[in-house]
């Protein structure tokens, strides 16, 4: 009963134009390894406090860029909804 033992063929194939260390099949993204929240298995507390922790140390550019795209979208939303702006201002 030959056929019942079946055993896997490995195959050591490696890539004609491949001149790198490690393997080339690894799927990493370019930037990974700048950032404290990717590659670690934590939890979700810990996950929220890198990324506060890295919105703290980022540029103040991205941060104010952030807050303008923030704030344009909210008064879209309040555009859509038809909510009434003339509560904000003063008689």
């Amino acid at each position: 009963m030959g056929f019942l033992k079946r055993t896997h063929n490995k195959f050591d194939y490696q890539p004609r134009y491949y001149k790198g260390e490690g393997s080339p099949y690894k799927i990493e993204h370019k930037l990974d390894q700048f950032r404290k929240t990717a590659g670690k298995n934590k939890g979700i507390k810990a996950k929220f406090g890198d990324a506060i922790e890295d919105l703290k140390n980022s540029d103040k550019g991205v941060n104010r860029t952030l807050f303008i795209i923030i704030a344009i979208l909210v008064l879209i939303f309040l555009y859509i909804i038809d909510f009434d702006l003339s509560i904000f201002k003063r008689n």
